[in-house]
């Protein structure tokens, strides 16, 4: 008896140290890293601390994106601190699902900022401003103007679709897909409102391929008519007329043989009157908050 109270009174203490072994073991382990990691070199054109951004015309990131100019999230403020315009840098991308970031960044050189570059802030028209009859080609190939739009709320946005990070191009279009479903919830609300995305890669985004885009984006595929969603490119010009009204932190860069865009995110709401009623500049807006906006608007007196 004796022999088996000691047995009983020691066989706890032995699980529980190798309990606590165990779990000091895996407390010690690093969590495994999430998403997958790219080498990024490039230049940094512009740092926005407000949205922890930078704009940075990267060299190709092999297995993921060819050589162009783009924003990326910085993941560390502290890393805002040591860059500046002009610098040589060096990091890792890391894309996980919806959200993509920059890491372990480091300068490898230092530079001088282009001193003919523009600021950030103050881009983009004052809310009110009558917004011009901009005329674009949507998805069939049919001329439109923002004009005929008169009379309804408009939503628009800015995307190309061959960008490559979620929470950019495709995020926005998403955001759009949701909104648009929720319009549909209420024939009134529905009829009162339209969206309309914009591509700023003209060259490669024809007609046809904004088409099959945005079937793609709305999930009704060959049974999609784009009367209440419709998907708009033009010519360079054209194009480049809308996004620098509304603010498109945007340009094309040959320098180095590849058409590099500068790709930051702007959406705007226009109001029945044809002036701008809000602008949702990055990608924090949600599309609940353009949904209300929308509400607010078309219940307007005089709407």
């Amino acid at each position: 008896m004796k022999t088996a109270r000691r047995t009983s009174s020691h066989f706890p203490l032995v699980i529980c140290v190798a309990l606590a072994s165990l779990l000091g073991s895996i407390a010690c382990r690093k969590p495994a890293p999430t998403g997958k990691r790219y080498e990024i070199r490039g230049k940094v054109l512009a740092v926005d601390k407000t949205t922890r951004t930078a704009t940075i015309a990267h060299e190709d990131i092999q297995g993921f994106m060819p050589a162009m100019t783009m924003e990326f999230r910085v993941k560390d403020d502290a890393m805002l601190e040591i860059i500046g315009p002009g610098d040589q840098i060096a990091g890792t991308l890391v894309v996980d699902g919806i959200a993509s970031w920059i890491d372990q960044l480091t300068v490898t050189k230092e530079g001088v900022a282009d001193a003919d570059a523009k600021p950030a802030e103050g881009l983009g028209p004052k809310l009110g401003t009558e917004v011009p009859d901009f005329r674009l080609m949507n998805q069939d190939g049919q001329q439109i103007h923002l004009g005929q739009y008169r009379g309804k709320a408009l939503a628009l946005t800015f995307i190309y679709t061959r960008c490559p990070l979620p929470e950019y191009c495709t995020l926005m279009s998403n955001n759009f897909h949701v909104l648009d479903n929720a319009l549909q919830q209420s024939a009134d609300l529905y009829a009162k409102t339209h969206l309309l995305t914009i591509t700023i890669d003209p060259e490669y985004d024809k007609p046809e391929v904004l088409r099959s885009y945005g079937a793609a984006h709305t999930e009704r595929y060959a049974n999609e008519k784009f009367d209440h969603w419709e998907f708009a490119t033009g010519t360079a010009e054209e194009v480049r007329g809308v996004a620098t009204f509304f603010g498109m932190r945007y340009f094309h860069d040959n320098d180095t043989g590849v058409d590099e865009i500068v790709h930051s995110l702007v959406t705007a709401l226009v109001g029945p009157d044809g002036k701008v009623f809000k602008l949702y500049r990055e990608n924090q807006w949600k599309p609940e908050e353009i949904l209300a906006d929308l509400k607010s608007l078309t219940a307007s007196p005089g709407q």
